[in-house]
């Protein structure tokens, strides 16, 4: 069975590769193929395949494919993981935002939508060579911002796209030891748009164990979450947002913090992979030992902007321990496939689960898993501040997704607008006017437009 990943230089792919080679009994990928559009990147990731497979206990075979058509043709699955004008994108994502005086950050905010509209253009047409060269073939998303592109790739491929992402997967992960149970004996309800949403309710025999964890000052402060905006707001909320969230709730003091921080979470993160990608090439035979160390330094930073200075470099253990988004691939293949039905936060077509949004639009909750297919557990009506959120970014990210269509410069900088986290309108049009003139693939992507 073969497994494309399309970003198959990314330096995430060996926690791939890592859980692809365990002893699963629903699922045996015999071939892993790496699509990248930078071959040194790939050869740096399959020195690290290659010392990572002989402790392992099934490691598939790895290839890389040339061409995209060759990459796709013959898949049973496709991970996209593409990053469309690499880390010195997401740079010019995060700086020229700040530089405006609003939030910079890869995903949440004018960042991110700069991060998709050069992005929807490639995702249509990676759906659209899957379409038609791959017909029966389950695309499994990974690429940022995950919903946005999601919901654009449903167009072309409907149900055979989903969406995943690891964030509520930790704060499920988190939540689920503070109240001393296993995934296996707890109900949930949590909903939300991809990186926006709340965990609602956390029921272990029909009772809801969420009201005692609030109330508990030691469970609650265990949870990163509830310790990055405060168990007070977290306690007035009576939910537990997902940690993106504290980009809205603390608008002001992320920007500040991001502003007054020597390098951007983008520059960080060039600077460090550059490094492992140079040193893989020139040394293919340290390539594991480099991974690893660039890894626990990627993890133990994440989000450290929204954290005290004195923490920033210090995560909690136990904020960075268990399997991620390439465990919840995993299990989504092997429910899909007939195997261990599962139940996980997925990013699919809303249906009237929440009715006061579209029926296309791409929403976060929870899904049960099976041979049959993925379907959305009933949640809890949506209503107040969260809906309207819900309703005003879900508006932002359809805009995006119909100014990408047609290429209107009036639709993107009126998306750039309409963003709570963006607060002037002439801010709006310069933010997307130097988007144009600063990151090659915005530009592309209106080229010829209006």
């Amino acid at each position: 069975m073969k497994l494309t990943i399309i970003g198959g230089g990314g330096f995430r792919v060996p926690q791939i590769f890592e859980a692809l080679a365990g002893e699963n009994e629903g699922v045996h990928i015999t071939e892993l193929c790496l699509f990248d559009s930078d071959p040194a990147r790939v050869m740096a990731i399959k020195a690290v395949l290659e010392q990572m497979a002989p402790a392992l206990p099934r490691p598939p075979s790895v290839v890389s494919a040339a061409t995209l058509d060759e990459a796709v043709r013959g898949a049973a699955f496709i991970f996209s993981a593409m990053r469309i004008g690499g880390t010195e994108g997401r740079i010019k994502d995060e700086r020229i935002a700040l530089d405006l005086g609003v939030l910079g950050q890869e995903t949440t905010g004018p960042g991110g939508l700069a991060y998709a509209m050069r992005t929807l253009p490639h995702a249509r047409d990676l759906a659209k060579r899957v379409a038609r060269l791959a017909p029966g073939a389950f695309l499994i998303n990974f690429t940022n911002p995950a919903g946005i592109v999601t919901e654009a790739m449903r167009e072309e491929l409907g149900d055979n796209v989903v969406g995943i992402c690891d964030t509520p997967i930790g704060l499920m992960r988190r939540a689920v030891h503070a109240i001393g149970s296993t995934p296996e004996q707890v109900d949930f309800d949590y909903v939300g748009l991809n990186h926006l949403g709340w965990l609602r309710s956390l029921k272990v025999g029909g009772v809801d164990k969420l009201p005692g964890l609030l109330a508990d000052d030691v469970l609650l402060g265990g949870i990163e979450e509830a310790r990055l905006m405060g168990l007070e707001w977290v306690r007035a909320l009576g939910a537990i947002p997902n940690e993106y969230l504290y980009y809205y709730y603390f608008q002001r003091e992320a920007t500040a913090r991001l502003a007054g921080s020597p390098e951007t979470r983008g520059e960080f993160l060039h600077r460090q992979q550059s490094g492992f990608y140079a040193e893989a090439c020139q040394h293919p035979e340290r390539a594991l030992e480099s991974w690893q160390r660039t890894k626990h330094d990627r993890e133990a930073s994440y989000m450290a902007e929204s954290r005290p200075e004195d923490q920033r470099t210090n995560r909690e253990a136990s904020d960075i321990e268990g399997g991620g988004y390439q465990q919840v691939a995993l299990d989504l293949m092997t429910a899909l496939l007939g195997g261990k039905p599962a139940t996980m936060i997925l990013n699919v077509a809303n249906r009237g689960m929440v009715p006061q949004l579209p029926e296309d639009a791409v929403i976060e909750v929870p899904c049960t898993v099976t041979a049959a297919g993925i379907v959305p557990k009933e949640i809890a009506p949506v209503t107040g501040e969260m809906l309207g959120l819900l309703q005003q970014v879900k508006a932002v990210e359809r805009l995006v997704i119909s100014a990408s269509k047609q290429k209107s410069e009036t639709l993107a900088w009126r998306a750039l607008a309409a963003h709570p986290l963006v607060d002037s309108i002439a801010v709006a049009r310069q933010l997307f006017e130097t988007y144009r003139e600063q990151i090659p693939g915005v530009a592309e992507a209106f080229a010829d437009g209006s």
